[in-house]
């Protein structure tokens, strides 16, 4: 008998040291070329994945996109087009840790030094001194919030902004429920490098799958489109340190919501309502009490956390009646 657990043991050895080193999946066509039409600039030494396409000739307006965790700036391939049709220039970006750009490990990754890479970025494309119009999700909220918070302290070299569109994006800790695997990822302590590394997409998808309403979910073609984004230059190996964004969170809530609670530009949130991670009715009770000035767009009762990929339509339709509004 104790033989027999020998040989299994001695079989698992070199079948777990494969499994743990699994070359990340191939791009598919689509998220292929989303990389290929995108370009990099460097950030203190790393490489920043952005996306940059002028749409409408002759306007001065400019949205730059703020993506959510743990996914990318693909996130917004849906509504892009039709970004285009309305914007003069349409710029996102994949933050520090997150799809096509750099990882570094081990590495402090924090709020401040994200909202530091996308006031860099528009330094480089020469647009420091425009007008923006920033539209988040998600992780992009709070990161928002800093350059709001920014903004508003009037700091030379700052973004100026414009207008104001938050989505599903937990800007509120006490109303924030983190799915199981981040609280274990977040606060795993020395576990949490094991379990990045034993992270794989049937984990993954079985994750991130409930955060999409029932009728909305994604497509296991869009499922290995999302995991090819983390799996790249082994982004499933710092999402624990990424998450720490929710400790800071906490840390900051008077700096980043009290921002969002004074500043006169127009603001705006568009919202899914069957969020389980900032969950419906306590989030826009929260929210509407603490901005009473923030218009809402509440999507169909059946949409999720994802609202952009869950209803592009919807959200476009949201988010076009917002800034025309002012």
């Amino acid at each position: 008998m104790r033989e027999w657990w020998v040989q299994v043991g001695l079989l698992a050895v070199p079948l777990l040291a494969a499994y743990l080193h699994i070359p990340p999946p191939q791009l598919s066509p689509a998220l292929h070329s989303w990389k290929t039409s995108g370009k990099f600039f460097t950030y203190k030494g790393l490489r920043i994945f952005y996306q940059d396409s002028v749409g409408v000739v002759g306007s001065p307006e400019i949205v730059v996109l703020l993506h959510g965790f743990p996914t990318s700036s693909y996130d917004w391939y849906k509504i892009w087009e039709g970004l285009t049709l309305r914007f003069h220039r349409v710029i996102a970006l994949d933050f520090l840790g997150f799809g096509f750009s750099d990882k570094p490990r081990p590495h402090q990754y924090s709020i401040f030094e994200q909202a530091s890479i996308v006031e860099s970025l528009l330094r480089h494309l020469g647009l420091q001194n425009r007008r923006i119009n920033l539209l988040s999700h998600d992780y992009g909220d709070i990161v928002a919030q800093e350059l709001l918070y920014r903004y508003k302290q009037n700091r030379s070299g700052r973004l100026t902004i414009k207008s104001l569109c938050l989505s599903n994006g937990g800007i509120f800790p006490e109303t924030h429920r983190p799915l199981l695997l981040q609280k274990l990822l977040k606060d795993g302590g020395v576990l949490s490098p094991i379990l990045t590394r034993l992270m794989n997409f049937f984990v993954f998808s079985r994750g991130l799958t409930p955060v999409f309403g029932p009728y909305t979910r994604p497509s296991e073609s869009e499922l290995w489109d999302m995991w090819a984004g983390i799996r790249n230059n082994d982004g499933n190996l710092v999402i624990d340190s990424l998450l720490q964004y929710i400790n800071q969170r906490k840390k900051f809530r008077r700096r980043w919501v009290g921002t969002l609670a004074s500043v006169s530009i127009p603001i705006h949130f568009i919202y899914g309502p069957l969020d389980p991670i900032n969950p419906y009715p306590e989030f826009l009770e929260l929210y509407r009490k603490t901005l009473p000035r923030s218009t809402v767009s509440i999507l169909d009762d059946h949409i999720s956390h994802y609202p952009q990929l869950e209803d592009p339509m919807g959200f476009l339709n949201a988010y076009m009646g917002f800034i025309n509004s002012f």
